[in-house]
Order: structure tokens, then sequence, then C-alpha cells
């Protein structure tokens, strides 16, 4: 077997799906991705790549006339195509697919902590972009908060450390700093228009997820929310809470981010 056939056959059995593990708390960052990226999209067009489920491609779905999807993955295509019925859709790694069309936006939302060689996949992503066009990259980030707190309590060796359930269930093959995106970002010969965070997460996702679903979110009951005040849904405005701090404090991110261009 080929080491193309090899790397499509991993895609294949990566059990991970944004749906399928902890929910209510994926479902929350992916809310939080999408709209830290609608504060860069330019155009009608967007090549996403990979799309995976296609949670974050029904997102974006209202703001293109056009979207096209790669994924390497058949079983989470076929989840993309059922929630995105207006995209077009390949079956491709990243590193094989290949187009004449071009594109206003590239996104590449938690993909580099996956392949082989993350330089030549963002060289490969930027060389579908109009001439003006962006690429967006989203990585999960490995001085987040939550994974400094791990350390200090012994569950993590190292905030770089990938978990069991990072490589057995995400199939990540690497951990990202701000720092070390740059430098990818700075071999695959791009121009950097654009770093930051998304997010501020201090716990685990596990955690995080428990905590959405469980939380003491009613003020009778002196979880959140100003005693006598206006009645709010404070689920909803801790989480905007927390995507505004991370705004404010980046290298604390669940996610980091980067745009770039040409």
């Amino acid at each position: 077997m080929g080491d193309s056939l090899r790397e499509k056959d991993r895609q294949e059995r990566c059990p991970w799906a944004r749906s399928k593990y902890y929910e209510d708390y994926n479902s929350v960052l992916a809310h939080y991705k999408v709209k830290s990226c609608l504060e860069y999209i330019q155009g009608t067009s967007l090549l996403d790549l990979a799309c995976g489920d296609g949670v974050l491609t029904q997102m974006f779905a209202s703001c293109f006339d056009r979207i096209v999807c790669v994924d390497a993955s058949s079983k989470h295509l076929a989840l993309a195509e059922e929630r995105v019925p207006n995209a077009e859709f390949h079956e491709s790694l990243i590193e094989e697919f290949d187009t004449e069309e071009r594109f206003d936006n590239v996104t590449m939302l938690d993909v580099l902590e996956h392949v082989r060689e993350p330089v030549f996949v963002l060289q490969k992503a930027a060389s579908f972009l109009k001439p003006h066009g962006i690429l967006i990259v989203h990585v999960p980030n490995a001085n987040a908060i939550n994974r400094r707190i791990a350390v200090l309590m012994g569950t993590l060796k190292s905030c770089d450390e990938l978990s069991p359930f990072d490589i057995e269930i995400a199939g990540h093959r690497r951990s990202y700093t701000m720092e070390t995106l740059k430098g990818d970002i700075k071999k695959a010969g791009l121009k950097l228009v654009d770093m930051g965070g998304v997010f501020h997460k201090m716990l685990s996702t596990a955690q995080m997820d428990w905590f959405l679903r469980n939380g003491l979110w009613e003020e009778g009951g002196f979880g959140w929310g100003r005693v006598g005040g206006e009645k709010k849904d404070w689920k909803a405005e801790f989480c905007r809470a927390l995507y505004e701090i991370g705004k404010e404090r980046p290298e604390d991110c669940n996610i980091i981010y980067a745009v770039m261009n040409k």
C-alpha cells in the first residue's frame, strides 16, 4: 500500500467527528470558530479543506454563493453532504486535490495538526486562492490555559504532550503554539495578515462539556447572574464572555488562528 493509500486509510479510520464527541462544548466552540472567520472573509466563494462532518460548513453556508468541500474520509463526507446539500464535495487528501477554480477564501480549520507535511499543505491550500484571496487556519493551542493548568496538576507532562484522546480519537500528529504556527507559515512563504485566539477555555473538553450541560446557570441557584438583575441566558452570556476574553488573551485560548495570503 502506497503512502497516499495508507494516509487515506488513516483518515477513514479516525473516529472523531465534531458532532459525535462532547457535542455541547464542540457546538459552542464551532459557533465561535465560524464567528472568528467571518470577521475576515471576503467575496462570495469558499474552499473548505478539510470539511469533516460539515458542522462548520453548514454554519458558513448562508455567507457564500459557492462552497467547495474536500475531505479524505468518505464517512465524514456523507455526513457533510446531508448538512450542506448545495455544496460541491470531493473525496481526496488535501495533498492530492486539484482544481482550476480559484477562491476568495480558503479555510483549513483544525487540519495542520493531522497532516504529514504541514508546510506543503499550507502551500497547497494557498495555491487555490484568487490574487487577493485569504487563507484562514485554525489549530489547537498547546499553551491553552487548561493545558497549562493540567501540567501544574500533573495530568500532562508538558503542554505539547499529545493525550491518548489526541492520538487515538482525534488523530493528531503534533501540537502547535503561536510561534510554531508562525514558523510553518514563514517556511511556506506566505504573508501573515493577522493572528489571534478563539475561546478562553480553562477546563478540559470533557469538563467544559459537562459544565455547559449541568452548570448552575440560574441566578436563584447562586450560580451565574446578578441577584435581582435582568434575566438573561447566562450560559450563552458565559460563552460569549469567554470568546471576548479570548480576543484579549489569544495565548490562553483553546484555538489559535492565522489569516494569510500569498
